[in-house]
Formats: structure tokens, C-alpha cells, sequence
């Protein structure tokens, strides 16, 4: 035991604190003449994005020197980043015109080109912004460390049975509140209070699913669910603002990437119910539950610390 009390705190030393961070990059556009722009990739906390990024201009366009010329036709025509989904998981294009109206537009591996008219009149459908959006909220919750351990201490608590729908359900309609509500500019709180909540509920998680007697928590896993689907609601809404919502489909945005959260959450218990049917008759699968259980309070408990640090300092 004390030899993998060790081997637990080496691999939570070597996982990120922020578990659920997306890695984005972002170029602002600012028109300073009818078709000419000033461009620039923005600062970020990792290395410079044009080592790893590069953006394709408009046929029309030439790029110089940070100076953008397109002509008496202004920026129109498609517009993409190569490298997109390597390093950096979106790149978010901010173009300011010359009329003080400004646009966003995400680009991700899966939608790695966008359509430009040149001028802030975007009429860029529905559906491209749904499709968009809803591949974000997917790579969010498949990257997100800390938002899968916590479903999945979920499941290590409910097990496969009924009271599982009822449970991923609650968890669902909090975090879809809170997500609402904080994108919306409804709600605001600090983002290391935030992160620091969503590791001691994985914690919690963890340590009810370890106790053999009946908890509160075994009782009534769908209300536990629901309040620290509250919290989590908070960190995906971080990471929406991180990217940003189109103001002309801010409702279809903010829907789609929430059903990208959902079905990435699906998908990841619909991987785990596989591997619980193939493991279950297993004599030594109870063994493996604990071990499993006790890495994944040891990581949390990690972030915990940190986050806390954070928070104090």
C-alpha cells in the first residue's frame, strides 16, 4: 500500500492543475483604412501562437508586417488557421471594422475555414455556428480532466442502474443552468474559487464511493450531482467565454456547445458501462475499483491543494 501511496502522488505531480483548461489561440483584425487591417496574434500563457499557427488570407488579401491589405473589396472571401487542433484547440479571429462593429469567429480542426463578407454583416447560417459550437463543447469535455473524474466517480457511486439516469440527469440540468446563467452575464464569480470547488467535489465523490456504509451521498447521489453540477456549470461557462459566443446565434452558441458537453459525457459513460461488462466478472475487479478510486481522489486532492493555494494567494 504505501508503494502505491507513492506511485499515486508521482502521477498527480505530473498531471496539469487546471484539468479542464482549453488551449486557445486568438488574432485580432482592426481596420484602420476601407480594406486594409492591422493583425496580430494576442499574448498568451503558452509559447507564441504564430510558431504554430498560420493563417491562409482571402485570395485577395497580402500580408506584410503585421499590415493586412484586401483591396476596395475589403476583407471578403475564406479565411483559415493552419495548425488548428495541434497545440491549440480553437483559434478565435476578433475583426474590429471601421465602422466600430466587430465580429468573432472560432475555428477548430473539425471547422478550420470560415467565410468572410467584408464588412460586420454576418450571415453566416445557424447550422454553421450550431456544428461549430456543438465540436467545441465535445473536445471541452473529453479534454476537461477534472469534469470526466468527477462523472466518473459518479458512476463508481450509482453503479449501472436505474438511479444512474436520474443522477447524470441532475448533474446535466445544474450545469446547464449555471453555464446559462454565467454566459449570459447573470452570474459572475471568480474562476479560482470555481476550480477550486470542482477538485474537492471530485474528492468527495471519490471518498463516498470508497465507504461501504450508507451515506448521504449513496442515499441521494442525484442532489449531491445536482449542487456540484452547479459548480461545474461555472467551469464550463470559463471556458465558453474563453472562446467566445457569436452576437448575431448567441442562444444557438450557447445551446449546441451545450450539447456538445452532453454528448461527450455520454460518450464517456457509454465507454465506461463497455469496459464495466467486460471487466465485471472478474474476481480481482473489486480490487482494481478501490485502486481506481484512491487515484482518483489522490490526483483530485493534488488539484485541490493548488487550487486552494490560488484562491489565498
Amino acid at each position: 500500500m504505501k508503494r502505491l501511496l507513492i506511485w499515486l502522488l508521482a502521477l498527480a505531480a505530473a498531471l496539469p492543475a487546471l484539468g479542464h483548461e482549453m488551449s486557445m489561440a486568438e488574432m485580432q483584425l482592426r481596420e484602420t483604412q476601407r480594406g486594409e487591417f492591422l493583425w496580430q496574434w494576442m499574448a498568451s500563457d503558452k509559447r507564441p501562437a504564430a510558431q504554430d499557427l498560420t493563417p491562409v488570407w482571402p485570395a485577395a488579401c497580402k500580408a506584410d508586417a503585421g499590415v493586412l491589405r484586401c483591396g476596395p473589396q475589403g476583407l471578403s472571401g475564406t479565411l483559415s488557421v493552419n495548425g488548428v487542433g495541434e497545440r491549440y484547440s480553437a483559434a478565435l479571429v476578433k475583426v474590429f471594422w471601421l465602422d466600430g462593429e466587430s465580429r468573432v469567429y472560432t475555428l477548430t480542426k473539425a471547422q478550420p475555414t470560415v467565410q468572410l463578407y467584408g464588412a460586420a454583416n454576418d450571415p453566416r447560417g445557424m447550422g454553421e455556428i450550431a456544428s461549430a459550437y456543438t465540436l467545441l463543447g465535445v473536445e471541452h469535455i473529453l479534454g476537461g480532466i477534472d469534469h470526466l473524474l468527477f462523472v466518473i466517480g459518479l458512476l463508481f457511486l450509482v453503479g449501472f442502474q436505474r438511479r444512474l439516469i436520474w443522477t447524470i440527469t441532475a448533474f446535466t440540468a445544474a450545469h446547464s443552468l449555471t453555464l446559462a446563467s454565467s454566459a449570459l452575464g447573470w452570474l459572475t464569480l471568480r474562476s479560482a474559487p470555481v476550480e477550486a470547488s470542482i477538485a474537492l467535489s471530485i474528492v468527495l465523490v471519490a471518498g463516498e464511493a470508497l465507504q461501504r456504509r450508507e451515506t448521504l451521498a449513496r442515499r441521494w447521489p442525484a442532489v449531491v450531482a445536482f449542487l456540484f453540477g452547479l459548480v461545474h456549470g461555472l467551469g464550463f461557462a470559463g471556458a465558453l467565454k474563453e472562446i467566445g459566443l457569436p452576437e448575431n446565434h448567441l442562444l444557438v452558441a450557447l445551446l449546441t456547445f451545450n450539447v456538445g458537453v452532453e454528448l461527450g459525457q455520454l460518450m464517456t459513460v457509454g465507454v465506461c458501462w463497455c469496459l464495466w461488462r467486460l471487466t465485471s466478472r472478474w474476481p480481482a475487479t473489486q480490487r482494481l475499483r478501490t485502486v481506481l478510486l484512491y487515484m482518483i481522489g489522490a490526483v483530485a486532492a493534488y488539484w485541490s491543494w493548488l487550487r486552494v493555494a490560488a484562491v489565498l494567494a
